[in-house]
């Protein structure tokens, strides 16, 4: 199936790592939302649970392993290109990971890899995904 221009919505997962009131964020270097700031995450395989697809995508994309909590919220991504066509549908689940282990490095499609406070995500100098602060916010809550 393929990701751009899909028959049907595609199942993701997002990986939300927090360590010492920071989240882990990685820069997409593929579209959609290339350069911009996002949790690590991607597609779900078959026979894959959503927890198992956020610890592989985590560990693709930063190196780190983790301990998946559960999934905290859903949420879709539908962006039609300039003629009004579905260019990418992702049903994106999101895994709240604890416990890290290691240091991240970036790796797969992340371009590099930091963690960021809730002030920096809302803050607006640095580029973030659309839905970033909001996920953030439901972590580390309130500044």
């Amino acid at each position: 199936m393929p990701r751009e221009y899909p028959n049907h919505p595609l199942p993701g997962v997002l990986a939300l790592v927090e360590r010492d009131g920071r989240l882990l964020m990685v820069r997409r270097g593929k579209e959609p939302d290339r350069g911009k700031w996002g949790f690590p995450g991607g597609l779900v395989e078959v026979g894959e649970t959503l927890a198992a697809a956020a610890l592989r995508e985590l560990a693709e994309e930063t190196g780190l392993a983790a301990r998946a909590r559960g999934v905290v919220d859903v949420f879709e991504v539908i962006s039609p290109d300039e003629a009004g066509r579905i260019r990418y549908h992702y049903v994106l689940n999101v895994v709240r990971c604890v416990d890290p282990v290691g240091e991240p490095v970036a790796a797969d499609d992340a371009e590099a890899v930091g963690w960021f406070s809730l002030a920096e995500i809302e803050g607006g100098e640095v580029p973030v995904s659309v839905n970033a602060p909001r996920l953030a916010r439901m972590v580390l809550g309130s500044p």
